[in-house]
């Protein structure tokens, strides 16, 4: 008599040939803007606040100035710049030591 003994080997699938493709495209994500916002206030004169935005906002005009100026005072705010992150901080914390009265930066 002959006796055979049956072992049970795990058996194992080949794994499905997948072939991954690589995208050609490239997404580019911009980084958000930010704006820079005078608030109206009790105390600043409009020849403070015009000189202020000539002074500390790259290529503000005179005329510009005065009409962002009284932007503030009849609608209580005026975007006065709007830009990358870093030059909105600058811009903001320079107005801001001018004793302009500042909103938080918010993102455009």
């Amino acid at each position: 008599m002959r006796i055979v003994l049956a072992t049970t080997a795990p058996v194992m699938a080949a794994a499905p040939n997948v072939t991954l493709e690589k995208s050609s495209q490239v997404t580019s994500k911009r980084y958000p803007n930010y704006k820079v916002i005078v608030l109206n206030d009790d105390f600043n004169t409009f020849q403070h606040v015009a000189e202020c935005l000539m002074k500390y906002i790259p290529c503000m005009t005179s005329d510009r100035a005065w009409d962002l100026t009284n932007q503030v005072h009849h609608e209580g705010q005026a975007i006065v710049w709007v830009g990358p992150q870093e030059q909105a901080e600058l811009y903001h914390q320079l107005l801001s030591r001018a004793d302009l009265t500042m909103a938080p930066l918010e993102a455009a």
